[in-house]
């Protein structure tokens, strides 16, 4: 069995990866660290977990308990934590934050996006693990990236208030959240860097621009993204790039209607639909930005990362109603 560690474990992505760590058939959690909680049970921060498990949290985190350690305490505290960490540490670190993402500072992390770098997670002691937005508006480029008909993209996209984490702000409490939308970091979201990175790394010859434009929406959960590019490519070509892309991937379908948000929530599941409309090219992506978008991904990196079978433990039936 792989014992499993969390630090920071009281937020939204620690819950969503206690809830598959549970269930999964290889792991078993060596410790729960949460400095706000510690001493406490599981469910006080996360109560849909309660009878679920008896197991506390830590104030401490020992390491040496576990073959790896999820990182969620959030951006900024990750390259402090595995600068702090014994040399004898041996095991692996899947990191959910934004500190190692980049290759210029990644520390020897790979990037976590199985649909582009799979072979380099397998086996790989350190990963770190994409963003929500970034891993949506990938999984709607990275077949033209490849294809080397990336071109001048437009994306914009709708975000739930999850996505802002768990402590409460302006922007997140639900008075102010709900029945309400607005734009947040126009052309200057942080994930931009790490999308630009994977289309580079995927066509070194792509000189086009990516311009984003990112919406709060009134729900909790999931990312819906549209992104369209002139293209001389054909509606069928298109569709064909796509579906050979996506064909043996286990957690992503190319689908040939306009999907909805919901048919991902819960899963680790991603919906990617192209179509041309005159000289545009139409991309729709959908994913649960908890799930594929953070600690859904999170274990699919684990069990690559161990020899696992990909999909093992993250089956999950979507929450649609």
């Amino acid at each position: 069995m792989i014992r499993a560690g969390i630090i920071g474990g009281a937020g939204y992505t620690a819950g969503e990866l206690l809830r598959i760590l549970l269930y999964h058939p290889e792991v078993t959690l060596a410790f729960v660290q949460s400095e706000s909680h510690a001493g406490e049970g599981l469910w006080t921060a996360h109560q849909d977990l309660y009878g679920e498990t008896e197991l506390k949290f830590t104030a401490d985190a020992p390491v040496e308990e576990a073959d790896v350690i999820f990182l969620c305490g959030g951006h900024g505290k990750s390259r402090g934590f595995v600068a702090g960490l014994p040399a004898s540490y041996g095991g692996k670190i899947v990191d959910l934050s934004q500190d190692f993402r980049l290759r210029a500072d990644c520390d020897g992390f790979v990037y976590g996006l199985p649909e582009a770098f799979r072979s380099e997670i397998k086996g790989a002691r350190k990963i770190a693990n994409p963003g929500c937005f970034a891993t949506c508006i990938q999984l709607a480029l990275l077949p033209l990236a490849k294809a080397g008909k990336t071109g001048e993209v437009s994306v914009t996209g709708i975000t739930g208030s999850t996505g802002a984490g768990q402590k409460p702000s302006e922007t997140t409490h639900f008075s102010w959240r709900s029945g309400n939308m607005s734009v947040y970091k126009p052309f200057t979201h942080q994930h931009l860097h790490e999308i630009r990175e994977t289309l580079h790394r995927l066509d070194s010859s792509w000189t086009g621009g990516l311009s984003f434009v990112p919406f709060r929406g009134c729900f909790p959960r999931g990312i819906i993204v549209s992104a369209f590019q002139d293209s001389d490519l054909s509606e069928e070509e298109a569709r064909e790039l796509y579906h050979e892309y996506y064909k043996d991937e286990p957690f992503v379908e190319d689908v040939d209607f306009n999907p909805d948000m919901k048919m991902a929530l819960g899963t680790n599941r991603g919906f990617v639909h192209v179509e041309k409309i005159e000289d545009k090219l139409l991309v729709v992506s959908v994913l649960d930005n908890l799930v594929k978008g953070a600690s859904g991904q999170a274990v699919q990196n684990m069990n690559l990362a161990f020899g696992l079978e990909e999909s093992l433990g993250l089956r999950l039936k979507s929450i649609r109603f």
